[in-house]
């Protein structure tokens, strides 16, 4: 029995479209795409793969965020509070401080993704950008003395990034703009043994798709070994089997992450988390293929 009153269904069905509203905004392409390429052209280098999380094993922007979040709701609290005026500044400052890595993390992953999600991505964006202007005010007033000003520009800043949090929640869980895309994987993958056709049916040094069981697979034949990876990229699902390989990984033909062919491990991102891999073995010339460590 549903015992959520009407009001709040009401209030909760609001909430939620104001959060989808902004994937649908299609003006947001025009700025986003040159915006995109800006970021595209950073001569970050290997930083690049850094910001994004390669190293860390999923996206580093997320837990950036609890940095300047976590400063300035102390320093609204703190602000209210007998002999908290000095912590509180320096908190604000802290907060400034750990906003712009946080913020170029999240500009270098929200470059690689899909319209829908960029455009999501960019209002998440403006609202923490505002957040930062307004919390570079405060902390310019309180500097001058004006700690009341100071204090009314925090809140704002804070209601601000608080905005944009909720945002960058919904882009995250809603819109799967983060989580590995290949979770599912070890519960679809074949337990036992499955056929996958001869190997000559597999030209070397070109991926193909076909079917273990439920899971589709991208077979890449080099020599007399076959790699078998799960087929869909772990960043967004981008076909792999259209890929190209790149010495000795494949790469996605959507976004650029490269996959190491004899373990998945990432090389290049904006992946962060390995391609799942299938155990392989050749009988009587057919290629096979089961869930690593399948009994």
């Amino acid at each position: 029995m549903d015992t959520t009153s009407p009001h709040t269904q009401r209030w909760s069905r609001r909430l939620r479209r104001a959060l989808d509203a902004p994937q649908h905004w299609h003006a947001l392409d025009g700025p986003a795409q040159p915006l995109a390429e800006a970021v595209e052209a950073l001569p970050l280098g290997p930083y690049r793969d850094v910001l994004h999380g390669v190293w860390l094993g999923h996206p580093l922007h997320p837990a950036l965020v609890q940095l300047p979040l976590g400063c300035w709701v102390s320093a609204g609290l703190l602000d209210f509070l007998p002999g908290g005026r000095r912590s509180a500044d320096t908190l604000v400052t802290a907060g400034l401080l750990a906003a712009g890595p946080t913020a170029l993390s999240g500009w270098v992953d929200w470059a690689r993704l899909d319209p829908p999600r960029r455009r999501t991505g960019l209002v998440h964006a403006l609202c923490n950008t505002t957040g930062v202007l307004l919390y570079g005010g405060s902390l310019l007033a309180r500097c001058r003395g004006h700690r009341a000003h100071g204090r009314l520009l925090g809140l704002a800043g804070l209601t601000a990034v608080s905005a944009g949090a909720a945002l960058g929640g919904h882009l995250s869980y809603r819109l799967a703009a983060g989580p590995d895309r290949t979770a599912a994987v070890p519960r679809l993958a074949p337990a036992d043994w499955i056929g996958l056709g001869a190997v000559e049916d597999f030209p070397p040094g070109k991926p193909v798709r076909v079917m273990a069981g439920e899971l589709a697979v991208v077979v890449v034949r080099e020599g007399e070994r076959c790699h078998v990876l799960a087929e869909r990229c772990a960043h967004l699902s981008g076909p792999l089997s259209e890929g190209t390989l790149v010495e000795g990984c494949l790469q996605c033909p959507w976004h650029g992450s490269r996959f190491r062919l004899r373990d998945g491990e990432v090389v290049h991102g904006p992946a962060t988390a390995p391609q799942p891999v299938l155990e392989t073995r050749v009988l009587s010339g057919h290629l096979e293929a089961r869930l690593p460590g399948a009994a």
